[in-house]
């Protein structure tokens, strides 16, 4: 959902936006102690498009706001075969490892909360999923980030694979 600015009233949003963490913040200064907040947002458009970021400000709504419009910036390419992902990975990311891996259709999302919430904005309806490591939310968050760029990467380079090699056939 997103905000009309001049009559503040929520329009509905082309992404499924979650909030994952929201963190307070202190900071002892000479004048006594600065209090701001900083928010994870997970944004998704269910159809392949996922993006992550942190948003930090004084309060807590201006906070996802931020972060909801950098995550939208940040938005990548999930590839999904037949509702999953094309194959199994363990990607391990500061102390968080996490390990996805496809499910047979009708299994659906077998993930925690953090991971849940990533694959969910991403649209992928059927996985099986393990956090191994942290239990830091923020850290999965972006552990479960790099295992599907991992996966995109990797298949955009076994399709090229594919083509060429479908290419040398058509050769022969």
């Amino acid at each position: 959902m997103a905000y009309d600015q001049k009559t503040f009233v929520r329009t509905p949003s082309e992404y499924a936006e979650e909030v994952v963490q929201i963190n307070r913040i202190s900071k002892k200064t000479k004048g006594g102690n600065k209090v701001s907040f900083s928010a994870l947002v997970v944004v998704g458009d269910k159809k392949g498009k996922v993006g992550v970021a942190h948003g930090k400000a004084a309060d807590v709504a201006s906070a996802i706001r931020k972060a909801m419009s950098a995550a939208k910036k940040h938005l990548f390419e999930v590839p999904m075969v037949h509702g999953t992902i094309p194959f199994d990975i363990i990607v391990k990311k500061d102390a968080a490892r996490v390990m996805l891996k496809p499910a047979p259709v009708g299994s659906g999302i077998i993930a925690g909360g953090a991971v849940r919430s990533v694959v969910v904005a991403a649209g992928i309806q059927n996985i099986s999923s393990k956090v191994l490591g942290s239990s830091n939310p923020a850290s999965n968050v972006y552990a479960t980030m790099e295992a599907l760029k991992t996966i995109a990467i990797l298949h955009k380079k076994a399709q090229a694979r594919r083509a060429k090699r479908s290419e040398k056939k058509g050769d022969n």
